[in-house]
């Protein structure tokens, strides 16, 4: 009998199997934007984070609010941006978007195709954008606009919620584990199969 006969429809259901895995990995998290006003703008609600970086023409600070944004629970993006000659605030509308951190996603593609939150302008030196994630998991938040005819985009992390213990990674390499041991499984009775049946016909 051949090989690849036996195997190949286990190999087949496990196959389904990975990408099943991988499917489940990269579901949509429906993110709702809201408006620029989603958490008071006198909270005491330290940031998650404060990064100051250049781009292009401007120096751009961004921050996030709360400090450990958690699913189903308003938080916010504040953002500055002013030009590095002159000093010049950013006047510009700024888009918000919004997709998943995760390596699967990148490799197959579908679920982290950017999801549009918002479009904010400026206001007392500030783009304000409210958000707020039903699942937890890690993101990034694109923060898009245009001057001059040049593209600027600021990408950022995001973790909402506990991050996972395992990961999509970890949870691939126990599948890929559990796939080898059942091909080596597989492959061990067929070849006890075959010597019983020598044994009946010698």
């Amino acid at each position: 009998m051949n090989k690849m006969t036996i195997t190949t429809p286990i190999l087949s259901a496990l196959l389904l199997c990975t990408v099943t895995l991988f499917s489940s990995l990269t579901y949509a998290h429906h993110v709702l934007g809201r408006p620029s006003y989603s958490l008071n703008e006198d909270s005491n609600t330290p940031p998650s984070m404060a990064i100051e970086t250049q781009i292009g023409e401007y120096f751009v600070t961004y921050m996030v609010f709360p400090a450990f944004p958690k699913p189903n629970e308003p938080g916010r993006v504040n953002i500055y941006a002013t030009r590095i000659d002159n000093g010049a605030m950013l006047d510009q509308a700024i888009t918000f978007t919004v997709r998943d951190d995760t390596f699967w996603g990148e490799s197959i593609g579908g679920a982290t195709e950017p999801e549009v939150i918002g479009q904010q302008h400026i206001d007392d030196g500030v783009y304000r954008q409210g958000f707020l994630f039903k699942s937890r998991g890690s993101y990034i938040i694109r923060a898009y606009f245009e001057k001059n005819g040049e593209p600027y985009e600021l990408d950022f992390p995001l973790q909402v919620g506990a991050a996972s213990p395992v990961g999509p990674i970890g949870a691939a390499v126990g599948f890929i584990f559990f796939l080898l041991l059942m091909i080596n499984i597989v492959q061990r009775k067929r070849i006890a199969r075959t010597k019983i049946q020598q044994g009946h016909t010698a």
